[in-house]
């Protein structure tokens, strides 16, 4: 018996001390490798809630794949997939298939005199994280305050699953919606599209591709929440000023993108340092992707002009789709972004992809689109996600969020 106990005591400890070291492995990362400039909306909870996000992903994700039991990014998902809640005494709740695609939909219960709006919600996760349940709160949160029915869309995630998969999956269970809109009490006239960091570049490449159909309804709006919409300069003011700042670094952001693209990020110092995409390319896209498009504002803290380098051909063949508008929406032609609906942009003012919604929101402004731009002074990237958690949400994040839900009740 004592020996049994002395055993408990010795695994306790154990389990202790290597929880402690987990934890101090988490700061250390985080105080080594993040930069997190005074005006962030709650710096401290920002570095908390960064130091969880390590602990889970780097640090204990890492070790399994080490240990050979799982790969780090299949324990991430793990963790991500873990359900949080059960039913909602105001909405219905139901997992379905829109083709070959796993779908969440949220109808609210109470009767209505007339149609809903339906909105599709892509998640974010760089493509290769997020599922249905990482954003179920968000989903449940848009159908019960702005009454509307929403879509969540499971689409299938990278390195496994490469470009153009996850678009694909959008575009195919937003056309499978909008064509049996009547079986949801959704009006065919008010479909919208919706998504954050990655999932918003998946709604905008959905909403490019709907503008030109004859076959069906016209989109009535697209949400983009600080999407990721270019991949050809990553050293714009927000990736330079931005680079260091949690939730998404500048090298994860690229990482992610070749990811998507590739299945792996071997080209990832040529994309950082943007030697990826041949000169003349460059040029041609110079109207639309340029730090001259961006206003001076948005470089008072710091902005060095990056020198234009050309690219090697072997590293141009594995990075050549970056230029297709399904995967880079800011490279559309004028001629397809004059179609699109009416749109609501939210950037973050300390997020290395705050630029990419600036940029798309002067080519919408510029082609006649309607525009509705919310700016967070104090945001960074994912600030919405953590919204109704008491001990880890962020009160800009929730401004934002309410302002989302004021843009789909105008609607």
């Amino acid at each position: 018996m004592a020996a049994a106990f002395t055993l408990l005591v010795l695994f306790l400890a154990a389990f202790v001390a290597g929880f402690i070291l987990l934890v101090l492995g988490a700061i250390n990362f985080d105080i080594s490798n993040s930069d997190i400039p005074p005006g962030v909306n709650q710096p401290v909870k920002l570095r908390i809630v960064h130091v969880i996000l390590i602990s889970r992903a780097v640090v204990q994700g890492k070790i399994l794949e080490n240990l050979g039991i799982c790969s780090q990014v299949s324990f991430v998902r793990y963790m991500q997939s873990r359900k949080t809640r059960g039913a909602d005494p105001k909405l219905f709740i139901k997992d379905l298939w829109f083709e070959q695609v796993p779908v969440r939909i949220y109808q609210p219960k109470a009767p209505s005199a007339n149609q809903r709006r339906g909105v599709l919600f892509f998640h974010g996760g760089g493509w290769v994280f997020g599922s249905l349940e990482t954003h179920d709160k968000l989903c449940r949160y848009m159908a019960r305050e702005s009454d509307s029915v929403v879509v969540s869309v499971g689409y299938r995630l990278a390195p496994e699953h490469k470009y153009p998969a996850a678009y694909e999956d959008c575009l195919d269970a937003t056309v499978h919606f909008m064509k049996n809109t009547e079986h949801y009490g959704v009006d065919p006239a008010s479909v919208i599209v919706c998504g954050d960091s990655a999932g918003g570049n998946l709604a905008a490449a959905v909403s490019q591709t709907l503008a030109g159909r004859s076959d069906l309804p016209r989109l009535r709006a697209q949400i983009l929440i600080y999407p990721g919409l270019q991949a050809l300069d990553f050293n714009l003011p927000s990736y330079q000023q931005n680079q260091g700042v949690p939730l998404l670094f500048r090298e994860c952001a690229a990482f992610y993108v070749l990811q998507y693209l590739n299945g792996n990020a071997s080209n990832l110092e040529e994309v950082l340092e943007g030697s990826h995409i041949s000169m003349d390319i460059k040029l041609n896209y110079m109207k639309w992707v340029n730090p001259d498009n961006i206003p001076k504002k948005f470089k008072v803290r710091g902005y060095k002009p990056h020198v234009l380098l050309d690219c090697p051909t072997d590293v141009y063949e594995t990075v050549r789709r970056y230029c297709e508008p399904n995967l880079c929406p800011l490279l559309a032609e004028d001629a397809v972004v004059q179609q699109l609906p009416e749109t609501f942009i939210l950037t973050c003012e300390y997020d290395v992809l705050r630029d990419d919604g600036l940029l798309y929101k002067k080519r919408l402004e510029d082609n006649g689109v309607q525009v509705t731009w919310y700016h967070l002074e104090d945001g960074f990237h994912g600030i919405i996600n953590p919204f109704d958690n008491d001990w880890l949400s962020f009160s800009s994040g929730k401004k934002g969020l309410d302002n989302i839900r004021n843009f789909l009740k105008s609607l």
